[in-house]
């Protein structure tokens, strides 16, 4: 028998899978352009509750994101659309350090200066919970405290994200404590698989263990959720808090090779996967009745957009879709690290996947009674993909979280050891930012609005923005960010149905709604003359 070495086993593998998406492009195109996509209705809040026209902030209730219909809503009723970063320790201890090549006040003092008002923390479940179920590590939580009331003092939104990636240390992955990981009769006679991100989840050694994991329902999974329990319990009060996303990427298992067929997907997996997420989704309902949960499919409908299987959760009303849109060729072609050039049609293919990303995140959102938001793409320093998936979310009027902040020597990502991941050359040096990369991620965006989203749109090259909503009653005004970066001169302002309110040039344009119903709509253009301050 010819033995091949792992270069080739994950090349050969990249290849079969990069075939299989392919026979799907055409199917993955977009057939529904921006423009037609059908305008959401205006309803009452689900929660029953609503504020006076343009009335003042009280500040009284605890500022959380809660789902509205189909919006993420904060304390005064204005929709909020995200644009943060991901925060993810992988290694051991799984916290940053209070360091300059971790997390300090003075990454909290960049994210605000550059406009992202949401971060997803890596709160893992080998951190929570590592040794036994039930056992809790109250210092690791103690740890990243530090972290989120750094963000939570700067009006920062943040999700607690219990991350894995081809389950734990035993399959190169992390995230899960080896007594949450059941291994199977393969790994038994095979071993560990030893292909790398992300090749070792289509062997049959990790693909068993999910399958055995999303079967289980004995200790694993009540010490799943005691560890969300412990964590919701830590932070059910928390300031700036947007909620729970249960576990990253769950893999659907030995069926994984149905999962990327076009227009098919594997919708059944969701279904083994969905009541693992429902009995966390109870143990954190037991000590906060108030937070969002955030529930992902299978790891591949991240990349096709292929149909899921979710179902309503009965009673669950603040209920988040997290979904992550990465194109399967270009995360494939990096993860393999081949060095084959890219074909020229690639990005046109690609737009098609990141497309049907964003339509069946709604379609998913729309069954379930959710609200959806793409809490991972990227992971590369391509301008032309960052510009490409953020502006497909302007689109389709949804938020995002960039993956990753630093790269923190991930050692489960797509750039492989590249650092392409990463918004910095350096981690310790903010001043070492990515400019090309900034000027895709740093846009003009609503980051409140008092009123329905019905349109928007940015150009990172010109700076143009155009934004346009339907008034409904809020606590505080409209808030919308506009980057230095984009504005070198300041900028200028066309606005009809509201008044400015904020300082000339100030980067956070506020504007205060003219009636209590009606449209807004205003419009940004890059200044070509300096201010006169």
């Amino acid at each position: 028998m010819t033995v091949f070495p792992k270069a080739h086993w994950r090349g050969l593998l990249s290849m079969i899978l990069l075939g299989s998406a392919l026979l799907g492009c055409n199917q993955s195109k977009s057939s529904t352009p921006a423009a037609s996509l059908a305008e959401p209705s205006i309803t009452a809040s689900d929660n029953g509750s609503a504020a006076m026209c343009n009335a003042e902030p009280s500040g009284s209730a605890i500022p959380r994101l809660q789902r509205d219909g189909r919006w993420l809503v904060d304390q005064h009723q204005r929709v909020v659309i995200s644009h943060g970063v991901n925060l993810v320790w992988k290694l051991a201890p799984y916290f940053p350090p209070n360091s300059p090549e971790g997390f300090t006040a003075a990454d909290a003092d960049w994210l605000l200066e550059h406009g992202f008002n949401t971060a997803r923390i890596g709160t893992l479940w080998i951190g929570v919970s590592p040794t036994a179920p039930g056992e809790i590590d109250q210092n690791y939580l103690e740890q990243w405290d530090r972290v989120v009331q750094l963000l939570a003092e700067r009006g920062i939104w943040i999700l607690f994200d219990f991350h894995q990636d081809m389950l734990g240390e035993i399959y190169q992955g992390e995230g899960v404590p080896e007594w949450g990981i059941p291994q199977g009769l393969m790994t038994r006679l095979l071993g560990s698989p030893a292909l790398g991100f992300p090749f070792n989840y289509f062997t049959p050694q990790v693909s068993e263990s999910f399958d055995k994991l999303w079967a289980e329902r004995g200790p694993i999974w009540q010490g799943y959720s005691d560890a969300w329990q412990a964590l919701a319990s830590r932070w059910a009060d928390q300031p700036y808090s947007m909620g729970y996303d249960l576990l990253n990427e769950p893999w659907a298992g030995l069926e994984w090779a149905t999962c990327i067929l076009p227009g098919l997907g594997c919708p059944a997996s969701d279904r083994e996967i969905q009541p693992f997420f429902e009995r966390a989704i109870t143990a954190i309902r037991g000590v906060d009745a108030n937070n969002m949960v955030w529930i992902e499919p299978q790891l591949l409908a991240g990349g096709t957009g292929t149909p899921t299987g979710f179902t309503p959760i009965a009673g669950e009303l603040q209920l988040g879709y997290s979904v992550h849109n990465y194109c399967p060729l270009t995360a494939l072609l990096q993860a393999a690290e081949l060095g084959l050039p890219i074909p020229d049609v690639l990005p046109d293919t690609c737009q098609g996947f990141e497309g049907k990303v964003f339509e069946q995140a709604r379609i998913t959102s729309e069954r379930i009674g959710a609200v959806e938001l793409v809490t991972e793409f990227g992971a590369s320093d391509d301008p032309v993909l960052l510009n490409r998936v953020a502006s497909l979310a302007d689109s389709h009027l949804t938020g995002w979280q960039y993956w990753a902040y630093k790269n923190w020597s991930d050692p489960t990502t797509q750039s492989q050891e590249t650092g392409a991941q990463g918004l910095f050359s350096d981690d310790s040096n903010l001043n070492s930012v990515k400019l090309d990369k900034l000027k895709e991620l740093e846009r003009s965006y609503p980051q409140a609005t008092a009123g329905i989203p019905l349109e928007l749109s940015f150009d990172s090259i010109s700076g143009d923005f155009h934004y346009r909503y339907q008034i409904r009653p809020a606590g505080a005004d409209t808030q919308i960010y506009l980057p230095q970066i984009h504005y070198p001169n300041g900028y200028e302002v066309e606005v009809s149905g509201a008044s400015v309110v904020s300082a000339t040039g100030a980067n956070l344009l506020m504007l205060h709604n003219s009636s209590c119903e009606g449209e807004v709509e205003v419009v940004v253009r890059r200044s070509t003359a300096a201010l006169d301050y």
